[in-house]
């Protein structure tokens, strides 16, 4: 079956890096778009990263672009999420979640998803 799991989350500093890793399997890994999510308590999924199941092109929000990369390990059945430059707001649960083939940052567009991994980043 399929599954997806997070990991790398942590505390950290205004300013300071982390990296998520998202460990797939149970699918076509290299044919399947990958996106990061990120959520706080009473707000929505918010898509940050996705990388696409045709080309490996890459999508970010506004929100993370320039400070956030999204890369994908083929070998490794694994995206991951370098975040750099942290801030505050940036602090949430992060997802990963599968689609087939094309990209999206628009939660709806995904049925398969992680558990989660908080980041915390503190001032």
């Amino acid at each position: 079956q399929v599954q997806l799991v997070e990991s790398g989350g942590g505390m950290v500093q205004a300013g300071g890096s982390v990296r998520l890793s998202c460990v797939a399997s149970g699918f076509v890994f290299s044919e399947s778009a990958i996106a990061w999510f990120r959520q706080v308590p009473g707000k929505e999924r918010e898509g940050i990263a996705c990388i696409s199941g045709l080309d490996d092109a890459t999508y970010y929000s506004d929100s993370v672009k320039d400070r956030f990369t999204i890369s994908r390990d083929k070998a490794k059945n694994t995206v991951y999420l370098q975040m750099n430059s942290l801030k505050p707001e940036d602090s949430g649960t992060y997802y990963c979640a599968k689609r087939r083939k094309i990209a999206s940052l628009d939660a709806i567009d995904y049925v398969s998803w992680g558990q989660g991994t908080q980041v915390t980043v503190s001032r």
